[in-house]
C-alpha cells in the first residue's frame, strides 16, 4: 500500500526492501503490522464465503470443467467484495497513519473498527464502500483465475489423498494460484489503493476510477501500475499456499469420515476432484 500510493515527486521508499527496512527503523517492527485488525476480523468470513460460494456454484453448473471453475471462482470473488472492500479501506487507512513516525503524534483512528465508524459518521455508507467498483473489477476475474489455476495445478501434479507428497503439492499449487490471481488484475489493485487512500491528508485528487488511471499514468507512466508488485507476490505465495492446502486437507479429512458411514441411507454427492 505504501509503495502504491507514495508521492512520485517526493518518494519515501526506493523499493520493497527499502520500504521494509525503513518501516522497521522508523516505526519499529510493530509498524509492519499496522492495520492487522481489519484482516483479522474479515478474512475468516471472506474465506468461508469464497470457498462456500465457489463449491456451491460449481455444483449448480453441473460439470467440473475449466470454464466452470473460472465462472464459479468469479462468482465467489464478486460476492465477497461486500466484506472485502470496507476491510481493505480500514487496512489502507491504518497502514498510512503515522508514516515514518516511531510514536504517533496524532492518531486519527484508534483501530480498524474505529476507522470504519469514523468514516461512516463522516461519509455514510458511500464512504465505507469507497473503492467498491475497483474492488469488484479486481476480485471477479482474479478469483476466477485463482480457482482455475489451482484446479489445473492439482490435476497436473496428481494430488491424491493417498500420495505421500500431497501436502507439498497442495502448497505449491495454492501458492502458484495466488501469484497468477494477483498478476491477472494487479494494475486494478494499484488504482483501488489510490482511491481508498485519497483524501487521507485532507486533499482529494481523484474524481473516480478513470480519472485516477489518467492522472496516475500521466504523472508516472505505465510503471505506476506495477508499484508494490514484488511485495505483493512475496506475500501471495505463502498466504495462498497455506489457505488452499488447509481447506483441501480439511475437506479430505471430512470426506474420509463420511466414507466410514457409507452404509447409512442418503444420497451420495459427487464432489469435484480438485477440492
Amino acid at each position: 500500500v505504501r509503495l502504491q500510493v507514495q508521492n512520485v515527486e517526493k518518494p519515501l521508499y526506493r523499493g520493497t526492501f527499502h520500504c521494509f527496512q525503513s518501516i522497521i527503523k522508523q516505526e519499529s517492527a510493530f509498524g509492519l503490522y499496522k492495520g492487522i485488525g481489519s484482516p483479522m476480523m474479515g478474512l475468516t468470513f471472506i474465506n468461508a464465503l469464497v470457498f462456500g460460494v465457489q463449491g456451491n456454484t460449481l455444483r449448480a453448473l453441473g460439470k467440473d470443467t475449466p470454464l466452470n471453475q473460472f465462472l464459479a471462482g468469479s462468482a465467489a470473488g464478486a460476492i465477497q467484495c461486500i466484506i472485502c472492500c470496507p476491510m481493505e479501506l480500514a487496512k489502507t487507512r491504518m497502514q498510512l497513519q503515522g508514516t515514518g513516525e516511531y510514536k504517533l503524534k496524532m492518531k486519527n483512528y484508534k483501530n480498524s473498527l474505529d476507522c470504519l465508524i469514523k468514516i461512516y459518521r463522516k461519509e455514510g455508507l458511500r464512504g465505507i464502500n469507497r473503492g467498491m467498483v475497483s474492488t469488484f473489477i479486481r476480485e471477479t476475474p482474479s478469483f476466477g483465475f485463482y480457482f482455475l489455476t489451482y484446479d489445473c495445478m492439482t490435476r497436473y501434479l496428481g494430488c491424491e489423498a493417498e500420495d505421500s507428497y500431497v501436502i507439498p503439492k497442495l502448497l505449491f499449487s495454492g501458492g502458484m494460484s495466488g501469484i497468477v490471481s494477483w498478476l491477472s488484475t494487479y494494475p486494478v489493485d494499484v488504482i483501488k489503493s489510490r482511491l481508498q487512500a485519497d483524501g487521507v491528508g485532507g486533499v482529494t485528487q481523484y474524481k473516480g476510477i478513470l480519472d485516477c488511471v489518467r492522472k496516475s499514468y500521466h504523472e508516472e507512466g505505465w510503471r505506476v501500475f506495477t508499484r508494490g508488485l514484488t511485495s505483493t507476490l512475496l506475500r501471495a505465495f505463502p498466504v495462498n499456499a497455506a489457505t488452499f492446502a488447509t481447506v483441501t486437507v480439511f475437506l479430505m479429512y471430512m470426506r474420509s469420515e463420511d466414507n466410514l458411514r457409507e452404509c447409512e441411507p442418503g444420497p451420495v454427492i459427487q464432489q469435484p476432484s480438485s477440492l
